[in-house]
């Protein structure tokens, strides 16, 4: 096994380590939150276009510092967001996977027209039996669309890609992948179920973090956040 020489090295090893270890179809988001830009610079180098923030701060600095020598980087914000934080992403995030309310995606929409953009987002869905877990359950996701289906121009500015979910913090894999299953189950049924006003676009199912991604990968992940994996503990 070769032994890294330096960060940039070990960074490229992970990335390579785990890239193999992903289906085609399925994406890495590399979590780079409170790790420096400089590892980002290193994982950029290593190929690595798709990178997870959230805190809408550090996610502001690192996007004003690494915008324009990785001018293809992509950024998603994947933390809890405020409401009263969103008009700093508006201009310039890529896509929003944490949408935990109506009210959170009211402001989203908000923002995304003062801006003149259209934000593609994630509704985050609450399966997990941790209630410090947030999200819609499935029946306020149907409710949700229901209103957007009815009222389309209250909603105009983003487009609904997809899931995002977060599994139980237990040891038990079957309990983990049984709850990334609902989500999955879940995703195709309201797919396929005519609420949406774009069914074409809601592709996207992002679950499975470093300790549980190959479950999630199991069920249909086409999203993976791997961030310690890559970068290790965190920094600061």
């Amino acid at each position: 096994m070769k032994l890294p020489r330096n960060r940039a090295e070990e960074i490229a090893l992970h990335l390579e380590e785990i890239r193999s270890t992903i289906p085609e179809g399925a994406r890495l988001v590399a979590v780079s939150k409170f790790h420096p830009a400089e590892d980002i610079r290193h994982a950029y180098a290593a190929g690595q276009r798709l990178f997870g923030e959230s805190r809408v701060q550090e996610l502001m600095q690192k996007w004003e510092e690494l915008h324009e020598p990785c001018p293809d980087i992509v950024w998603h914000f994947i933390g809890p967001l405020q409401t009263n934080k969103v008009k700093y992403l508006a201009p310039f995030i890529d896509l929003i996977e944490s949408v935990t309310s109506e009210r959170l995606l009211l402001e989203i929409c908000k923002q995304a027209q003062r801006v003149e953009r259209t934000i593609p987002i994630l509704l985050e869905v609450h399966v997990a039996r941790e209630e410090t877990k947030s999200g819609f359950s499935p029946e306020e996701l149907r409710e949700l669309l229901t209103k957007i289906q009815a009222s389309p121009e209250t909603y105009r500015g983003v487009e609904l890609r997809g899931l995002m979910a977060m599994a139980s913090n237990v040891e038990d894999t079957a309990q983990i992948e049984g709850e990334f299953a609902l989500v999955r189950q879940l995703h195709e049924e309201l797919r396929t179920s005519g609420l949406l006003v774009h069914p074409e676009l809601f592709t996207e199912l992002s679950m499975g973090m470093s300790g549980d991604y190959p479950l999630a990968l199991r069920q249909g992940a086409t999203l993976v956040r791997i961030g310690s994996a890559i970068f290790g503990q965190r920094v600061y």
